[in-house]
């Protein structure tokens, strides 16, 4: 063991499995991006925190942009994991999935919440979100211009109100000065204006808080939450992220997959 100034300079790296290796620096990544902008964070920063040295870092990402990526993908994948894919589902559990995984996957997972909004301007982040607008609007969309509905006009209206809901989570995980439920009440509100379809207390209202309140829905939505960082917040309050997470270009999403 090298000595210098009297100080060891041998560092004992405890032995980890590579993917639970690989998920330590993702989770600290997120948690370091959701307190710093992208250029104040840095690779020796990400391995200090986490114990291992750069040439340990480099063996699972090649650098800050990598993870950077890696830790939206890893999101959205936790996302829509979260999603139902049955096209068979009536709007008003589409609806409820959509408002309730959007929610529950913010608390759950509070820094990249926090951080997605600053990668806006991002293609590969851009691209991350216009996945998961198609996976969660193209269904709503089907079954709305099934039932009539104009086509142009209905993407356009899924998509802003999926943004909406998207800001909205990102301003309330940020502060939490309103209930879930009045988040949850707010953004269906939301999408009754930009579709012009009402949601009262009665009919599709009531239908959509039947099945929030189902055990298959429960089950699909709600996951266990992992294990904070310790020393870190819960949910971590940064400045500037109010910025709208779908941006302009992942409208491609829906236009792309547009029936002839």
């Amino acid at each position: 063991m090298d000595a210098v100034k009297g100080k060891s300079r041998h560092v004992t790296y405890k032995r980890l499995l590579p993917q639970v290796r690989r998920e330590q620096l993702l989770d600290t990544g997120a948690a370091m991006f959701a307190k710093k902008p992208y250029d104040d964070v840095f690779v020796e920063d990400i391995a200090t925190h986490v114990g291992v040295s750069r040439a340990l870092f480099y063996h699972y990402f090649s650098g800050k942009r990598e993870l950077y990526v890696a830790m939206f993908e890893r999101a959205s994948s936790r996302f829509l994991a979260r999603v139902s894919r049955d096209p068979g589902l009536p709007l008003a559990a589409h609806l409820a999935i959509a408002v309730e995984a959007h929610i529950q996957s913010f608390i759950d997972h509070p820094f990249e919440s926090v951080t997605i909004s600053r990668g806006a301007d991002d293609p590969a982040i851009q691209a991350i979100v216009a996945e998961e607008l198609s996976v969660v609007g193209q269904p709503l969309i089907d079954q709305l211009v099934a039932d009539g509905r104009p086509p142009e006009a209905t993407e356009i209206a899924v998509e802003s109100w999926l943004a909406f809901v998207r800001a909205a989570c990102v301003k309330w995980i940020e502060s939490q000065n309103i209930s879930r439920v009045d988040l949850t009440e707010m953004c269906l509100r939301a999408f009754g204006c930009a579709l012009d379809i009402p949601i009262a207390p009665g009919g599709l209202r009531a239908r959509i808080s039947g099945v929030m309140q189902s055990p298959a829905v429960s089950s699909l939505i709600r996951k266990p939450q992992p294990e904070l960082l310790p020393g870190v917040p819960s949910a971590a309050v940064s400045h500037g992220t109010t910025k709208l997470i779908a941006s302009s270009p992942a409208r491609s999403a829906f236009t792309s997959r547009r029936r002839p």
